[in-house]
């Protein structure tokens, strides 16, 4: 086995090799003076089981491009097997047909890896299950649940919350998780460009909310939320969010929300303002992904870490 990184997340990286017990791979992953990208992969991995760890996070153009550069490099070189290790699926909300002539980018983004000679994928909380037909090879998808159950396990009046219709069914298997109730913001918008309208679905006075969702991007909708809660009767507000891409004005919103806490992973990494608010709380997913790595190179069973 072998382990490269990109330039996306390389701190994950080498989270995931000291569980592994196993040095990263060397690879120079950097750009040419016109930009383009350079890559050079430094050891042999002549009939190896190589795994690449790359998120596609911002600039997602940029790493994406890196990682399908990386998996040619290394078919090129006779690896065994190629396994695209995604803790972020970049274009993951762009996963239908939202409106007239409008692509479907997560698809497309799934046959450029498929394309460049991968044998297989491990993803982290897709933004929706489905995205896994879009590969016609392995797809090895696992959640925060893991991640997240534990942190939160023992708070009394527990009352796990969906910020949205869509993300009902991750909400309730985390509600099955802590065997707690489960409550829903219905989000609306009668007009464009008017405020949304945020109704709550379930009685949450008096509990201590857990927001569930795969991905806080502006926090707009988050914030909005956590507010409805409070103004519902609830006790307090706190947010569990797999990938914390925290784009615009995300964290002065998070500061100037009521939630009492936003606990992410570090499947992206955080800027330094991320960092430095005192709100934000970041679990790692290395020694869940070194399982799934693990489990992958002996041909073990990975189900267990599914759930």
């Amino acid at each position: 086995m072998i382990v490269f990184s990109g330039n996306a997340n390389r701190e994950l990286a080498e989270k995931i090799c000291g569980h592994l017990d196993i040095e990263l791979g060397h690879a120079r992953v950097d750009r040419f003076s016109d930009g383009e990208t350079r890559v050079e992969i430094q050891d042999n991995v002549r009939g190896r089981d190589v795994f690449i760890i790359q998120p596609g996070c911002a600039p997602a153009n940029e790493h994406i491009i890196e990682s399908l550069i990386m998996i040619d490099a290394c078919r090129r070189a006779s690896a065994k097997r190629i396994t695209m290790v995604l803790p972020y699926f970049g274009y993951a909300r762009q996963e239908r047909k939202s409106a007239p002539r409008t692509p479907i980018t997560a698809k497309l983004v799934a046959d450029l890896y498929t394309a460049s000679g991968i044998d297989r994928m491990l993803v982290m909380e897709l933004h929706t299950s489905a995205i896994q037909g879009f590969f016609n090879i392995p797809v090895d998808h696992l959640f925060a649940k893991p991640i997240f159950g534990p942190y939160f396990e023992g708070r009394d009046n527990l009352l796990v919350v969906s910020p949205d219709a869509g993300g009902t069914e991750r909400a309730r298997a985390m509600a099955k998780y802590y065997n707690c109730g489960l409550a829903i913001v219905d989000k609306r918008r009668d007009r464009p460009n008017e405020s949304e309208v945020m109704n709550v679905i379930g009685d949450v006075r008096d509990k201590d909310c857990l927001l569930v969702d795969d991905i806080c991007d502006t926090g707009g909708s988050l914030c909005k939320a956590a507010e409805a809660l409070m103004d519902n009767g609830a006790k307090s507000v706190s947010a569990a969010i797999t990938h914390a891409v925290l784009s615009g004005p995300a964290i002065e919103r998070i500061s100037n929300s009521v939630l009492k806490e936003l606990v992410v992973t570090d499947s992206i990494p955080l800027s330094r303002a991320a960092r430095e608010c005192s709100k934000i709380t970041q679990l790692s997913v290395g020694e869940l992904l070194a399982k799934a790595i693990r489990r992958i190179h002996t041909a073990g069973s990975i189900s267990s870490l599914f759930v």
